[in-house]
């Protein structure tokens, strides 16, 4: 079966899987959803309320047991459409968002801003910091989202192999409800200091700055990352940084 369309329209491989699995097996249970699906009992129930929140999957419960049942395939134009509508909402807040940027202590006429679309876009945006910086030099996030998708957390685990390697360094804000073990493993790599948001802090979007650049990305099935070059707005945005960095604490696993 041809799914391009489904990961087109934003699911997930994993989130593909689980759904398939779920439209041959009915009213089912977690066991078999792993045995169908073939995906790893760790990310289960993080791909089932991904789904759930999409409108593809609904559970009841048995005797203090879920059973997660597949949405009509017809629900899957119904999300296409809602998933359009709020496309077209994060393009409108973006084009109000960009004058307001760009008029920061009166950088507009030197400031260059590009954007990009989809996660192939954010992954440009930051190997942009490959090209950029040299060894010793840094980069920061804040305000990265607790769930990714199992192939972007693959993509970014290799990607810190790889910054460790070109001895740049990185500190790394998380949202409070990000898994332990995903600030365990960023930890785990040389040079990289990952710490949660300080307690009552959350960004509807997440930021990454260094050097002249500031990069800010709204998530979504389909997510739009907009970098900007330009020192002063770049210079504000760490001012932000720095001051929540300082309220955050070490990561104790």
């Amino acid at each position: 079966m041809d799914v391009s369309s489904l990961r087109e329209a934003g699911l997930t491989e994993g989130e593909i899987k689980v759904y398939l699995a779920l439209l041959e097996l009915g009213s089912s249970t977690t066991g078999p959803i792993i045995e169908k699906s073939g995906i790893a009992r760790s990310i289960i129930y993080q791909i089932l309320e991904k789904l759930m929140q999409k409108g593809l999957v609904s559970f009841i419960t048995r005797e203090k047991t879920k059973y997660y049942q597949a949405a009509e395939p017809y629900r899957l134009l119904d999300y296409v459409e809602e998933e359009e509508r709020k496309f077209e909402k994060t393009r409108e807040s973006i084009n109000a968002l960009i004058p307001q940027l760009l008029s920061m202590h009166g950088a507009e006429k030197e400031a260059e801003v590009k954007v990009y679309k989809g996660f192939k876009g954010t992954m440009t945006v930051h190997e942009h910091t490959f090209e950029r910086l040299k060894r010793g030099e840094e980069y920061y996030y804040m305000g990265v989202t607790a769930y990714q998708p199992p192939e972007q957390h693959a993509y970014w685990m290799k990607d810190h192999v790889r910054r460790a390697k070109a001895g740049i360094k990185t500190r790394m804000l998380f949202e409070r409800k990000t898994e332990p073990a995903v600030l365990k493993n960023r930890n785990s790599y040389p040079l990289c200091d990952a710490r949660y948001m300080p307690e009552g802090l959350n960004t509807p979007a997440w930021f990454m700055g260094y050097k002249g650049v500031v990069a800010i990305s709204i998530p979504s099935s389909k997510p739009i990352t907009i970098e900007i070059t330009n020192q002063e707005i770049a210079d504000s945005f760490r001012a932000y940084f720095e001051e929540f960095w300082k309220k955050s604490k070490a990561f104790k696993s």
